[in-house]
């Protein structure tokens, strides 16, 4: 290799955008001829993150699912719905699993090159970039940067902005306990205070399950708070005496309407969290990665700026209607999950939130979640 090598393609961070990316250009024949780099600042070497999502079959993905369920739950503090998901399947996927997939197939093609670095700055020229790290300096006719815009601040006025933040225990008990063919997706009973939190349930076999506790909300809290509720709802809910913790999880996701998509340009296109690919109102990001890549591909094989047509405008905007109602008023975050769950079948849900929905799926879904609070923030974002 040479001291400063040019790539046609590298991608900034080996993570779930980047490593998808990548295997999608390593399946197609188009990319055969070119050189790609992947530059990530270390090795992942142990599970940092798991990643669930829907979806109907087939599934490229199936060889790596952890544990699937066809059955859900949605419990508030009112009443309980039992959701049959036919066609979909909710899956889990473990991050390190994905990770070890992606790297031995990519590693098996000579044109994919791997990098542990850091980065520390991008030059755009008219054709190329520059890209310099701590240890070299590269150059490339497009980048794939995963790095978070400095533009972006949860504190800024000039978008809406929530954190999805969460602490998970994965709890093994010795004997049978759960059963495991249905998941709780959302679970009210337990709350802090009067915000919008709940409970996560996913029970991988009958003595392994995580239990998460999430917050939708604009603050952060102390690492002991979630380990308080935890421990509560192990005990109160799930009326668990013994058991040992065997992996922990913790996460912080940006639900925001901050417009990541602007910091696109000829030569860089920003990716994952950075490009705006976690779904604003709900932080799921697994297979809105899924077509944002398929679309890149698509997009480079026909000579198109990489991305071109990522988004649909309608659906950002009930992304940042839906935003706005849990940030001005946190405390109906359980009505509001509750009307959306009631009111619609879980099939248009998934839909919806896939954005393949139709327009009156949509209308429906909208309607059902009518309220004064709703009104305000619908015209106030128009």
């Amino acid at each position: 290799m040479a001291p400063n090598p040019h790539f046609d393609y590298i991608i900034i961070g080996n993570g779930l955008a980047g490593l998808q990316l990548a295997l999608k250009m390593s399946e197609d024949q188009f990319f055969n001829d070119k050189q790609i780099a992947l530059i990530d600042l270390s090795e992942k070497k142990e599970n940092d993150k798991t990643w669930s999502f829907w979806e109907t079959e087939p599934s490229q993905w199936n060889h790596l699912v952890y544990k699937s369920w066809e059955k859900a739950a949605v419990i508030t503090s009112k009443k309980e719905f039992s959701l049959e998901l036919y066609p979909y399947n909710y899956k889990t996927v473990r991050a390190i699993d994905f990770y070890s997939h992606a790297k031995t197939r990519l590693k098996k093609y000579e044109n994919f090159h791997f990098f542990i670095d850091i980065v520390e700055h991008l030059e755009e020229e008219k054709t190329f970039v520059v890209l310099k790290t701590q240890n070299n300096t590269y150059s490339a006719s497009h980048v794939f940067d995963s790095r978070i815009p400095e533009e972006f601040s949860f504190k800024s006025n000039a978008h809406i902005s929530i954190s999805q933040h969460f602490k998970g225990w994965i709890i093994q008990t010795k004997n049978d306990f759960f059963d495991d063919t249905a998941f709780t997706m959302m679970d009210y009973r337990l709350k802090d205070k009067n915000q919008t939190t709940f409970t996560y349930f996913l029970p991988f076999s009958k003595t392994e399950a995580l239990v998460e506790f999430t917050y939708f909300t604009e603050q952060i809290v102390p690492d002991e708070t979630y380990d308080s509720f935890i421990k509560t709802y192990i005990s109160e809910y799930l009326k668990i005496e013994n058991y040992s913790v065997i992996e922990t999880e913790v996460g912080n996701i940006p639900m925001t309407s901050f417009p990541f998509e602007k910091s696109n340009s000829k030569n860089i296109t920003k990716i994952g969290t950075a490009g705006g690919w976690v779904k604003g109102s709900t932080g799921y990001s697994f297979k809105h990665t899924e077509k944002k890549v398929a679309k890149i591909v698509e997009n480079l094989k026909h000579n198109r700026l990489p991305s071109k047509d990522l988004f649909k405008k309608r659906f950002k905007f009930y992304d940042k209607v839906f935003l706005k109602v849990l940030r001005d008023e946190n405390h109906k975050g359980e009505w509001l999950f509750q009307q959306f769950y009631q009111k619609n079948f879980i099939q248009s849900i998934f839909r919806f939130l896939d954005e393949e929905s139709t327009f009156m799926e949509e209308l429906k879904i909208m309607q059902s979640l009518f309220s004064w609070s709703f009104i305000k923030a619908f015209f106030k974002t128009l």
